[in-house]
């Protein structure tokens, strides 16, 4: 059953009723609020304002707008300055090209020098559609939780997006949030609990738990509620801040199931699926399975076909928990 805690959009699970809504809506929404709160947050973007939503700020706060054009390395080289000169600036691009292209960029003038800088990657994962390989971030994510210093957040919707990132501004260190293009379920509301560093219980469960990090929680939730009617109690995990990782409520799943499945639209190498496992092999080990992409670059195609094509939807994640809990 739901956790009552949660406070999850009442029809989470109506695919013809839900709201669908891109997270970078939600980043594009965190960024005005952020600027409203705090005059020292900038804004600089990659030629890429309208796709990233950081026109939204641009038009609200003109002023503290930088276009840097395509040019990414510059894009975290100036946003390093910026802040060492105590601004807090939001860089933004497609995550293919910001942290892709200026990865040395952010880890010598913004990780090392440990400034404020929050990195917004956009267009992140094989949902980016069409636009195939070259513009689909799989990696990313894993680059950021490489770099000491970095705060990682991928938040599951559009609602959790603009939470993340106004909750990003007030860090005192860099931090990379992660978004897409496809609209996804609006699942959380103004009330769900949001906490950098905190992983959330959607779904309580005692015979296995699933750890799911940005859109692709919602098909996590709808494999698990399949599985209810199958007679399987599924705990449901939103690890929206991929480091610090929560280490607290993993190890309590793992006590408490016995099986942990993982879920991300993202290599199965350094994301969340390596993240979890890390803190399941050091402190309770349990069987895993990982949903994610193995090993291989995205490609052009409708949305929802890569996600079924790569194995990342409802029907695949309920087969790695099945396997997994036959392993316990």
């Amino acid at each position: 059953m739901l956790n009552p805690n949660a406070h999850l959009v009442s029809n989470w699970n109506d695919r013809t009723k839900i709201e669908m809504l891109p997270t970078r809506d939600g980043f594009g929404k965190g960024l005005v609020a952020a600027g409203e709160k705090d005059p020292r947050v900038v804004v600089l973007c990659a030629d890429l304002a309208e796709s990233t939503r950081a026109m939204w700020f641009k038009e609200k706060f003109p002023d503290r707008y930088i276009e840097i054009g395509v040019a990414e390395q510059n894009l975290a080289t100036v946003a390093s300055g910026l802040a060492a000169y105590g601004k807090i600036p939001f860089i933004t691009s497609y995550a293919a090209f910001s942290p892709g292209r200026n990865n040395e960029q952010i880890r010598t003038t913004i990780a090392l020098n440990n400034v404020p800088v929050k990195i917004g990657g956009a267009h992140a994962g094989i949902s980016v559609g069409p636009d195939g390989a070259t513009h689909q971030a799989l990696e990313d994510a894993g680059l950021m939780r490489m770099l000491p210093r970095m705060t990682v957040l991928i938040p599951c919707d559009a609602v959790e997006a603009e939470k993340a990132t106004v909750a990003a501004a007030s860090l005192p260190g860099p931090v990379y949030i992660r978004f897409g293009r496809e609209k996804s379920a609006v699942l959380t509301t103004k009330e769900t609990p949001f906490q950098v560093g905190k992983a959330e219980v959607y779904r309580e469960g005692n015979d296995a738990t699933i750890i799911a990090a940005g859109m692709l929680l919602y098909n996590a939730l709808l494999a698990a509620e399949e599985l209810g009617k199958e007679g399987l109690d599924i705990r449901v995990v939103n690890s929206h801040t991929l480091k610090p990782i929560d280490s607290e409520t993993i190890v309590a799943a793992a006590r408490e199931t016995g099986a942990i499945v993982t879920v991300e639209e993202h290599q199965i190498y350094g994301g969340l699926g390596s993240a979890v496992a890390e803190v399941i092999v050091a402190h309770q080990p349990v069987p895993m399975e990982f949903i994610g992409v193995r090993d291989r670059f995205g490609e052009s195609g409708e949305p929802a076909e890569l996600i079924e094509a790569f194995g990342l939807g409802v029907s695949h994640i309920k087969e790695a928990v099945k396997k997994v809990i036959e392993r316990k």
